[in-house]
């Protein structure tokens, strides 16, 4: 009696194992496709690599929390266009042609892939006009194959020009440098904001990288007293050059999100980027469970960081005043 029961037991557990590693093969790894346009080039120690590495980064946590090992049930397929914008098309399309199950990217990323794809499933982040863009429907509603996480809430654009002018009371004329090719939605919500700070929108408008040297030249003609730098894809991937304008022209500067102020600008207020990029793993998980992009609302950003380089501000002889040292969530002596 005891070896026959030995011996379906052993049958059993032979039958289970069988099952597990038939289960294991059969089961699918995901393929997620991730575009990051930033810039990184230069020594693994450069900030610009960390900046890009903090998304990455954060997006892989997120996946980790979630349940996800990288060679198990995921592999993450990364490009990186340097800050080299005319490199996004040929790298979202090697991203399009693995056919991953979905494809992660940001901004001008976004829109390539949309154009490319209307199959595989795209979670846009930190796209600040992507109802205007065209590449939602709505936020609600999404409707297509896209999804994601906007850079733009309501309070964020006035809010930026209003501490510039708690930190610089004086200021009466701001350059704001914007990308022609974008919506202009927050230049109409920035001149509204303007009026009752008693202040001068100077709007400049770039459409290429080779254009900031004029657009500062002409800031310097206008005698802009201040700058303001538009969210989106052109800014950001150049904001090395941007803050090194800045500096050498001598202008106070509000950026929008704290990678410019990692890499010497003077200030920022905007979404914690490291928050969102940890996010777009939920969206990713809801991807690779059924859901549809259509069905997955598009997420504006609540939390907020405002962040201070003071040793910018020492070599421009600027004095932060105590109150608005305060309100600052991290300050870089």
């Amino acid at each position: 009696m005891s070896k026959s029961v030995t011996f379906l037991t052993l049958c059993a557990l032979l039958f289970a194992l069988c099952v597990s590693a038939e289960a294991q093969q059969s089961g699918k790894i995901a393929r997620i496709g991730y575009l990051e346009q930033g810039t990184g080039a230069g020594s693994t120690g450069s900030p610009t690599i960390a900046s890009r590495l903090t998304r990455i980064d954060a997006f892989r946590q997120g996946l980790r929390e979630l349940g996800y090992v990288e060679g198990q049930n995921i592999i993450i397929e990364v490009r990186a266009a340097e800050g080299k914008l005319d490199r996004v098309p040929e790298l979202v399309a090697e991203l399009v042609r693995l056919n991953p199950d979905v494809v992660v990217t940001a901004g001008r990323g976004a829109q390539v892939a949309v154009q490319l794809t209307k199959t595989i499933p795209i979670v846009a982040l930190g796209t600040s006009d992507i109802v205007a863009r065209g590449l939602v429907a709505s936020l609600a509603h999404p409707g297509g194959n896209v999804t994601g996480l906007s850079s733009v809430s309501p309070q964020l654009i006035g809010k930026r020009l209003e501490l510039l002018k708690d930190t610089f009371p004086k200021i009466t004329r701001v350059a704001y440098l914007f990308d022609l090719a974008g919506p202009s939605h927050e230049l109409n919500e920035l001149q509204l904001s303007a009026g009752p700070l008693r202040v001068t929108l100077q709007p400049r408008g770039v459409r290429e990288p080779n254009e900031f040297a004029q657009a500062f030249s002409d800031i310097v003609r206008d005698r802009s007293e201040a700058l303001l730098t538009a969210t989106g894809g052109l800014n950001n991937g150049n904001r090395k050059v941007i803050v090194e304008l800045a500096a050498k022209t001598r202008l106070p500067a509000m950026y929008p999100v704290s990678i410019y102020v990692d890499e010497g600008g003077l200030m920022s207020y905007g979404i914690i980027l490291s928050s969102m990029y940890r996010r777009a793993a939920w969206y990713v998980d809801k991807i690779l469970k059924g859901t549809k992009p259509a069905d997955l609302p598009v997420e504006q950003p609540t939390k907020f960081e405002f962040v201070i380089n003071l040793k910018t501000a020492r070599a421009l002889d600027l004095v932060i005043p105590p109150a608005v040292l305060m309100e600052a969530d991290r300050v870089i002596k």
